[in-house]
């Protein structure tokens, strides 16, 4: 017996390839077969596949996304300078007017002997015109867009109170989380007119002793909360909104303007939360970056999952 002849048939596994061995006669021959990469099977050319699309898919969203917030931001611009249109008529004529007219009525009322009858029904109407007056400039004011342009919204809010000069002993803070994000006017206008009216109510009617606004600037959007510990509001009130006074009914009207979401809840002796959020691609001239969005996320869920839970009745 030769030595080729004592060879019987074998394999042998080398790494990735499988090697057969056979004795034919007295020839030799190997027979292997080599196991393709992963980057070579069909499962992988097929998860590259649906994560190009998905790519794709995601980009195009983002463009929409950009495209429906330049036109919103378009539309919004367009709404304010034609309310500043307005509010312009109406100061140069409506109001010009009844100034006139009210100046005119002062001059024939000092004519007037302090005994005459009439004397007390010209001060009457010439108080009746002055109210009206200064009605008419806080509309205009509401119209027109806010004077706060080379101030942020934590000045502009701080700055409330002294505006107001009242004349209780009331305690407000403002409070501001996040890194403030540069805002688009139109939206920035709408965001403190919302934020003033909130506040204004709550000086002049919740009876509180602690008025406190937060400001919170993430990458989902802007948020603003307004929270007093006064009286309260009736519920039925908050739903509907008191006959003969818009002022909730306006921040609900200005919010939706924005494309933003308000909650405003109240109790009767437990104080009132005006809860306004603003997307962020609406809110903000330039949106925060990826990493920024997703490390705000992390950041938000771990504070979440520390907090106790806090239930209405709590509040």
């Amino acid at each position: 017996m030769n030595h080729a002849q004592k060879l019987k048939p074998n394999a042998v596994v080398l790494g990735a390839a499988l090697l057969n061995v056979s004795v034919v006669g007295a020839g030799i021959f190997l027979k292997f077969a080599v196991a393709p990469g992963y980057y070579q099977t069909g499962l992988f050319r097929a998860s590259c596949l649906a994560a190009f699309v998905a790519l794709l898919v995601a980009f195009y969203q983002m463009l929409l996304r950009q495209q429906v917030a330049r036109q919103f931001n378009i539309r919004l611009e367009e709404r304010i300078r034609e309310r500043n249109r307005i509010a312009r008529e109406l100061h140069d004529t409506l109001l010009q007017g009844f100034m006139s007219a009210s100046m005119q009525l002062q001059v024939a009322a000092e004519l007037v002997t302090p005994d005459s009858p009439a004397k007390p029904l010209l001060g009457r109407v010439l108080q009746i015109m002055g109210e009206g007056i200064d009605e008419g400039r806080n509309t205009l004011s509401g119209l027109r867009s806010s004077d706060i342009r080379e101030l942020d919204l934590e000045q502009a809010f701080s700055r409330i109170l002294h505006e107001l000069d009242t004349q209780k002993e009331v305690g407000f803070q403002v409070h501001v989380h996040g890194r403030p994000l540069p805002l688009r006017p139109a939206i920035r206008d709408e965001v403190y007119r919302i934020g003033r009216e909130a506040l204004i109510n709550a000086f002049h009617h919740s009876q509180a002793k602690t008025v406190e606004i937060e400001l919170e600037y993430a990458a989902r959007g802007l948020r603003l909360l307004v929270r007093d510990n006064g009286c309260g509001i009736d519920p039925q009130v908050v739903q509907s909104g008191p006959g003969g006074h818009f002022g909730l009914t306006g921040m609900r009207e200005r919010a939706e303007q924005i494309g933003g979401r308000i909650h405003i809840w109240s109790r009767r002796s437990a104080g009132t939360e005006v809860d306004l959020s603003v997307p962020g691609n609406l809110a903000f001239q330039v949106p925060p970056s990826v990493i920024q969005t997703w490390r705000e996320w992390l950041s938000a869920e771990m504070s979440i999952a520390r907090m106790p839970l806090r239930t209405w009745e709590q509040r």
